[in-house]
């Protein structure tokens, strides 16, 4: 699996469609949790292929949200991206805006993942620290069983992510939110620099 796309050029297209600092913190988070499971897994050499399709899978939501994952394959391919990235990031919404069904483990990852980083990073923001690096798995079990916790974070997913993957959700739960502590500086100074450019 390639991508047709530089990194460069995929945040370009990204921050294209998406002005909200929340939705491309969100991609970027999403690409470099990708990025780590690419290597934890051993896929490390196609850790790129993983982290663009984190990084551009939600490209049409905030322009068209009642059309997410249908609007995408044309904004995508219009930049030139690749059919094979187009079915990984539209099968992140399989069964509640795509019928694309996530087939290998890469988009399997996705969408488990994707879901997961939205809850750990809400409960981050409520924790003194405002930060995941002192987050326990505990804390994550907590708000998951909280259904008002990030309503918006649909367990359902979770779960069902888990099971393609054939895990517990225990082991998604730690996997990401090791995932998400590796990268959290990073994404913070990127965001920072990007910020810096649009004032």
């Amino acid at each position: 699996m390639k991508s047709n796309l530089t990194r460069e050029e995929a945040l370009e297209l990204l921050r294209t469609y998406n002005k909200e600092p929340f939705h491309i913190q969100h991609g970027l988070t999403v690409e470099k949790v990708m990025r780590w499971y690419a290597r934890e897994l051993g896929y490390g050499d196609e850790e790129e292929y993983w982290g663009i399709t984190g990084l551009l899978h939600d490209i049409d939501f905030e322009l068209y949200p009642e059309e997410h994952c249908q609007k995408a394959p044309e904004l995508l391919r219009k930049a030139g991206v690749g059919e094979d990235m187009i079915h990984s990031v539209c099968s992140h919404g399989y069964g509640i805006c795509s019928d694309e069904e996530p087939s290998c483990e890469m988009e399997k990852v996705l969408f488990a993942a994707d879901e997961l980083t939205g809850l750990i990073w809400a409960a981050a923001l409520m924790r003194p620290s405002k930060s995941v690096s002192d987050m326990e798995v505990s804390s994550v079990k907590k708000k998951f069983k909280d259904k008002r916790f990030a309503a918006g974070c649909s367990r359902d997913i979770i779960r069902k992510g888990a099971q393609m993957l054939g895990w517990e959700l225990n082991e998604l739960f730690e996997k990401t939110l090791l995932a998400m502590k590796s990268c959290e500086k990073e994404i913070q100074e990127e965001m920072t620099a990007i910020n810096g450019e649009e004032e």
